[in-house]
């Protein structure tokens, strides 16, 4: 059985959370298919990066260590990448669904000849009949993903094209450390015998990067609002309960078209996609795309004026209430009762 490898992205020596996120989805992957686990990671003085990459089972590391390889830029990375790929032929190939993912994936594709499942929320390993052909194919990467506008989960295979390529969304699958001490094999990658002089031809100038502050991910504890909220006046219960309970303000996709909310508090299948200890949902209806991004959290409360809201069938409690009324009391009981 062929390997399944994955793209590591990297920033100033640190690998990125998405890139953890798709290697413990890559070794439950190649464990079910009793295969290796590769990876590869290119960049600039990557002399300890191993030591972020190992814990999560990767068998083997290629390191391209150039100071051109930083900050990214297509031509070089797509080099590297398809020398690799062709080179050791993997079963699967694993990005994420990022800026840096979202451009480099489905050049390598196009030049593989392979299928791509983009935006990706669940991998599975499973088998395949073709009814034409009359032939069983085992051990394929089912690569799922919300599609006409999550109003289905779409499965997507490809028995017929090597290697089964997709890219994965941040925050939809759990990081996890297979083992502290995991022995990972390094090779060494040598830039200058796979990339051309002119693969450098585009030049960053300059560039400006500016932290958003917030930071939903992370966050034990959400309250999120929806529609149902009514206001950007009536957010401020919201804030209150928040600040609290020590968490962090969300909202839905409907609350942030409204104006109600700011677009990088959003959480959903277009927003950001969250696992914290609680989550709180007032007055949203829990429609398939915003249930993408957070029916994850250990536990789910529903505030809501309607008792067939689907959020409802996945809450662990629902409040049944205007969330007018409900807040500002949940509010006011935390406040006499907090220690």
């Amino acid at each position: 059985m062929k390997n399944v490898f994955v793209y590591c992205e990297v920033e100033n020596q640190k690998v990125a959370e998405i890139s953890q996120e798709l290697l413990s989805a890559g070794k439950k992957l190649a464990t079910k298919l009793e295969c290796k686990l590769e990876a590869m990671v290119f960049g600039k003085e990557l002399n300890n990066i191993d030591k972020q990459i190992a814990p999560y089972g990767v068998d083997i590391l290629y390191i391209a260590d150039d100071d051109r390889l930083e900050p990214y830029r297509t031509l070089p990375h797509a080099a590297l990448a398809e020398h690799l790929l062709k080179k050791e032929d993997p079963q699967i190939v694993l990005f994420g669904a990022t800026s840096v993912g979202r451009d480099l994936a489905p050049r390598i594709a196009s030049v593989l000849n392979c299928g791509l499942t983009a935006d990706c929320t669940i991998l599975d390993i499973g088998d395949h009949f073709d009814k034409k052909e009359k032939k069983e194919y085992t051990g394929l990467l089912y690569a799922m993903r919300p599609a006409f506008g999550g109003s289905i989960m779409a499965n997507i295979i490809n028995w017929d094209m090597h290697p089964q390529m997709a890219t994965v969304r941040e925050g939809v699958m759990k990081k996890e450390i297979f083992d502290a001490n995991y022995k990972t094999e390094v090779r060494k990658v040598e830039v200058n015998d796979i990339v051309k002089e002119e693969d450098f031809v585009v030049k960053i100038i300059e560039r400006h990067i500016e932290d958003s502050g917030v930071n939903l991910k992370e966050a034990p504890i959400i309250v999120a609002g929806g529609y149902g909220i009514g206001s950007r006046e009536n957010f401020q219960h919201l804030v209150d309960l928040a600040e609290l309970l020590g968490g962090e303000v969300g909202g839905s996709r409907a609350a942030v078209d409204a104006g109600f909310i700011d677009h990088d508090r959003q959480i959903g299948q277009t927003g950001t996609t969250v696992r914290p200890k609680l989550y709180i949902a007032a007055g949203i209806s829990g429609a398939i795309q915003h249930r993408a991004g957070m029916q994850e959290a250990s536990m789910i409360i529903s505030i809501n004026n309607d008792p067939e809201a689907p959020i409802n069938k996945i809450a662990d409690y629902v409040i049944h209430g205007d969330c007018g009324e409900v807040l500002p009391k949940m509010i006011k009981y935390y406040k006499k009762n907090a220690k």
